[in-house]
């Protein structure tokens, strides 16, 4: 674990909101997970950012989903299926279908 991240996990109070970075850290996701809850529309960043500008997010929020297992498990089930249609994609591109052979 890098020492950005074990710092922020040690504080004892979470400013009141987070980047894209930090809510990561905080969930156990990749940057790039959040990004794909986003566009989900399973994880709703503060006010109404640009699609490609900085995004924040709720602490309190946060802090609900966190404790929120039916939510923890739909975001897992997006981020699955989220890889595995760009890995089947990028396999097909590639020219590789025996992964995807059932």
């Amino acid at each position: 674990m890098n020492q950005d991240r074990k710092d922020f996990l040690m504080l004892p109070t979470k400013p009141a909101r987070l980047t894209i970075t930090e809510a990561a850290w905080y969930f156990g996701f990749s940057e790039q997970d959040i990004s794909v809850l986003v566009s989900a529309g399973h994880l709703k960043p503060l006010g109404h950012p640009p699609r490609s500008g900085s995004k924040h997010f709720a602490t309190v929020e946060l802090e609900k989903l966190r404790t929120d297992s039916r939510w923890l498990a739909r975001a897992c089930d997006i981020l699955v299926s989220f890889w595995r249609h760009k890995n089947a994609s990028r396999a097909r591109r590639n020219g590789d279908f025996s992964e995807h052979v059932a």
